[in-house]
C-alpha cells in the first residue's frame, strides 16, 4: 500500500514525551528471537544514533539559536526513542553473541540494497563492502564457538550462511582508497539516497559497537579481532558516507534524515513477527512523522524553499530482511579477488608492487593478524573451521580448505 509520511498526521514533538518506565521496556528473549527481528532492533538502533549525531553536529555548525532549539528538541526524542530500542537487547545475550546479528545486519541488509539499488556506483560500492562483512561473520562465528560452545547457526538461522568472504587480512587498505565518488543528489533516484543513507547509518552503529566492545573480551586473539575489524569498519564509514552527495543544506540532510527514518520504521513493521515490537515500530513511525514536519517547517523558515516536492508521491517498496544466499555467492565468485585503487575497484593482481596497499599490508599484518589467528586457533581446537553452509562448496575454490587457515 503506497505510503506518502508527508501526508501523514504524525504524532506532534511536544506530545511525545514519555517517562521512564515507558521507555524501560521488556528484552526480546534470545532463545526465542527470530533473527530477522534482532537485525531489525540493531537496524533502527544505528539510524537513531546517525540522526542525533548528525543533529549534534548541525548545532555545532548553526549560528541561529531558533534553529539550534528546534534540533535540540528533536535529538532529545530521538534519543529517547533510541533508548528504548536499545532497551529490547537482554543482558544475557552476549557480546559475541549480539556481534553475529551486527553481522547479520551488514550481509542481509547489504545484499538487499545491492539488489534493489539503480545506481551502479552505489551498487558496486555495496558489493565491494559486502564481501568483506560476509568473512567478518565467518571470524566471529568461529570465535563464538571455541569461547562459548554456540554455533552461530542457531543465531542467524537458515537464512544467512556462514564461510569466508574476501579474508579480512586482505581488507586493509591505504586510507586514500576508500574513499568514493559520490552521487549527484540532483538526480539520484530515491531509493539510491535512502539505500546510501541507511547502509550509513549501519556501518556507523557496527563501528561504535565494535570501538566500545573490543576491551569486552577475556582473551588476547578475541580482543584483537574486535580491534582488527573494527578498523575495517572505519574503512567501511569512510567508504559508504563518500557516497553521499555533500552539497545538500543542512537543512535539507535533517530532512533527508528524518524522511529515511520514515521509511525505515515503515518497513520494519511490513514484516515484524513479533507483535509487541511490532507496536514499537509503529509508535516511532508516528514519532518520525511528527519530526519530518517540524524539519519540513524549519528548512521553510530558514531557507524559504519547500521540500517536499524533492520527494516522490510515495515510498518505494519496504526495505526487508530475507535471506541473500544466491546473491552473496555469486558477487563473491566474481569480485572476491578485488580491492580498491582510489575510488576504482580493481583486482589485487593488477595493482605494481610499490602500490600503497602492499605498503600498508606488510607494516601492519607483520606478525600475523587476529583474524587468521581465530581460525588457525579453532583447526588446532576442532580439527577445521566452523562453517554453516546452506547451498554446497565454497564458490571460491581456493576457499573451500576447511583444515588450513587460507589469507
Amino acid at each position: 500500500m503506497a505510503f506518502n509520511p508527508f501526508k501523514e498526521k504524525g504524532l506532534p514533538a511536544e506530545k511525545q514525551y514519555t517517562n521512564w518506565n515507558t521507555l524501560n521496556v521488556k528484552p526480546y528473549d534470545k532463545g526465542a528471537i527470530d533473527p530477522y527481528t534482532r537485525c531489525r532492533v540493531i537496524l533502527v538502533n544505528g539510524a537513531e544514533f546517525e540522526a542525533n549525531w548528525f543533529g549534534h553536529q548541525w548545532a555545532r555548525h548553526c549560528d541561529d539559536p531558533e534553529a539550534k532549539r528546534q534540533i535540540a528538541m528533536t535529538r532529545r526524542l530521538e534519543q529517547m526513542q533510541q533508548k528504548m530500542v536499545s532497551a529490547l537487547v537482554p543482558a544475557n545475550e552476549s557480546v559475541l553473541e549480539h556481534t553475529i546479528g551486527y553481522e547479520q545486519v551488514a550481509v542481509d541488509l547489504t545484499a538487499w540494497l545491492a539488489r534493489h539499488e539503480p545506481d551502479p556506483l552505489v551498487k558496486a560500492g555495496l558489493d565491494f563492502a559486502l564481501l568483506e562483512d560476509f568473512d567478518h561473520l565467518y571470524r566471529y562465528a568461529n570465535l563464538l564457538e571455541m569461547r562459548q560452545g554456540i554455533k552461530a547457526e542457531t543465531l542467524v538461522g537458515k537464512y544467512t550462511e556462514i564461510i569466508p568472504g574476501r579474508p579480512t587480512i586482505a581488507e586493509h587498505r591505504h586510507p586514500f582508497d576508500d574513499v568514493r565518488n559520490h552521487y549527484d543528489a540532483t538526480k539520484a533516484d530515491i531509493r539510491t539516497k535512502l539505500n546510501s543513507m541507511t547502509i550509513v547509518a549501519a556501518e556507523q552503529q557496527t563501528m561504535n559497537y565494535y570501538m566500545n566492545q573490543a576491551n569486552r573480551l577475556e582473551d588476547t586473539v578475541g580482543r584483537g579481532l574486535y580491534s582488527e575489524i573494527g578498523m575495517i569498519e572505519e574503512q567501511h564509514v569512510t567508504h559508504y558516507e563518500s557516497l553521499l552527495d555533500p552539497t545538500l543544506s543542512w537543512n535539507m540532510m535533517h530532512v533527508m534524515h528524518e524522511y529515511n527514518e520514515c521509511y525505515l520504521y515503515w518497513s520494519c513493521m511490513q514484516t515484524e513477527s513479533d507483535a509487541r515490537i511490532k507496536k514499537i515500530w509503529e509508535n516511532h513511525l508516528e514519532m518520525e512523522i511528527g519530526h519530518l514536519h517540524a524539519a519540513v517547517e524549519l528548512m521553510k523558515r530558514v531557507e524559504g524553499k519547500d521540500p517536499v516536492s524533492e520527494f516522490p508521491n510515495a515510498f518505494p517498496e519496504p526495505l526487508t530482511f530475507e535471506s541473500n544466499v544466491d546473491y552473496v555467492r555469486n558477487i563473491l565468485a566474481e569480485q572476491e579477488n578485488l580491492t580498491a585503487n582510489l575510488a576504482d575497484y580493481v583486482p589485487m593482481s593488477s595493482l605494481p608492487k610499490d602500490h600503497r596497499y602492499f605498503q600498508v599490508q606488510q607494516i601492519i599484518n607483520e606478525g600475523g593478524t587476529p583474524s587468521q589467528q581465530v581460525i588457525t586457533e579453532h583447526i588446532e581446537k576442532m580439527g577445521k573451521d566452523y562453517r554453516w553452509e546452506l547451498a554446497g562448496a565454497h564458490p571460491v575454490e581456493r576457499l573451500r580448505e576447511r583444515e588450513r587457515a587460507v589469507a
